[in-house]
Order: structure tokens, then C-alpha cells, then sequence
């Protein structure tokens, strides 16, 4: 399971980003329904997280999934 540190979470607009640990060049999206399957409180700027990267099903791209704080 990777980590990464939240860039910035909007939970208004439903998405946000996590810059992940082993590469700070990358942002991955994280959308506000993984964040409610995994039954955490909205993301916090600076907060660290583990997660696995899924293929989202509507824009085919990687994302953030399988969240834990």
C-alpha cells in the first residue's frame, strides 16, 4: 500500500489530490466517494495517507482507492 501527503481536498467540488511519498512529481486524484467507502472524515490539507491505486471507471484514469489514515 502506497503513502502520500494530501495536497488539497475539496470536499464542495468532491476531489482532491495526494502527492504521493516515493515520487513528488506526481499528484493522484482522490474523488470524495472513496473517501466515504472507506468512512473517513473529509481529507485535511497535510494530512498523511495510505492508499492503492484503482482505475476509475468513468475517465479510465489511475486514482486513489482503498483509503486508510
Amino acid at each position: 500500500m502506497a503513502t502520500g501527503t494530501v495536497l488539497w481536498f475539496d470536499t464542495a467540488r468532491g476531489f482532491g489530490y495526494i502527492t504521493p511519498d516515493d515520487d513528488g512529481d506526481a499528484e493522484i486524484r482522490v474523488n470524495a466517494a472513496a473517501v466515504e467507502r472507506a468512512g473517513l472524515p473529509p481529507l485535511e490539507d497535510g494530512q498523511v495517507i495510505a492508499y492503492e491505486l484503482e482505475r476509475d471507471p468513468f475517465s479510465g484514469q489511475m486514482v486513489a482507492g482503498k483509503l486508510r489514515a
